[in-house]
């Protein structure tokens, strides 16, 4: 990548597992790339995992990185792509829940995408803040303490969230923005 891209040496984890969103995956890793920004996927399953289109598998993408293994330390940003079975698996590891705690805790941005705002839930991440997500999340988020929108992206201080792949041009435009500005 050449040196004068705006994302050069900053790093995003993509905290995923099987019955991922691929799109919610994809798109976002290429615009950063393309940004100059190095993406890791970050799992707590070995090997490869599983995405999906909707509800028909799609691809299966290496993983980088052992969640047990990764140091949120390492990490300018967080990416949570959504996927129903992957939002919801990702909510009941404690190592996931630290990891975005442990970025939150640092000022770093947290980009999501549909689903994977359960993560935030069950890291006790909401409260008080605004974000979009799929609409079935609505309830939970509100009851978690946030303010549910209903738009293509919502920027909520170092929190980026959008409902759907639909969303992901406009999603991938506020969060290389957010990455950009963040201090090195």
């Amino acid at each position: 990548m050449p040196s004068n891209t705006p994302l050069t040496g900053k790093t995003v984890a993509i905290l995923v597992t099987d019955g991922f969103e691929q799109a919610e995956l994809t798109g976002p890793q290429q615009a950063l790339e393309a940004a100059g920004a190095k993406t890791s996927i970050i799992s707590p399953k070995a090997g490869q995992v599983q995405g999906y289109q909707h509800v028909d598998k799609a691809d299966r993408v290496a993983v980088d990185q052992l969640l047990t293994d990764a140091s949120p330390d390492a990490f300018d940003a967080v990416l949570l792509p959504g996927g129903v079975h992957n939002a919801d698996a990702l909510r009941t590891e404690d190592k996931a829940r630290a990891f975005v705690q442990r970025i939150a805790q640092q000022g770093k941005p947290i980009a999501v995408i549909c689903h994977g705002a359960w993560l935030l839930v069950d890291a006790g991440l909401v409260q008080g803040r605004t974000l979009t997500s799929w609409p079935s999340l609505q309830v939970d988020l509100r009851n978690a303490g946030a303010t549910w929108v209903d738009e293509e992206v919502h920027v909520d201080g170092q929190l980026v969230s959008s409902r759907k792949p639909d969303d992901i041009p406009a999603f991938n435009e506020s969060f290389k923005k957010l990455l950009a500005a963040q201090a090195a």
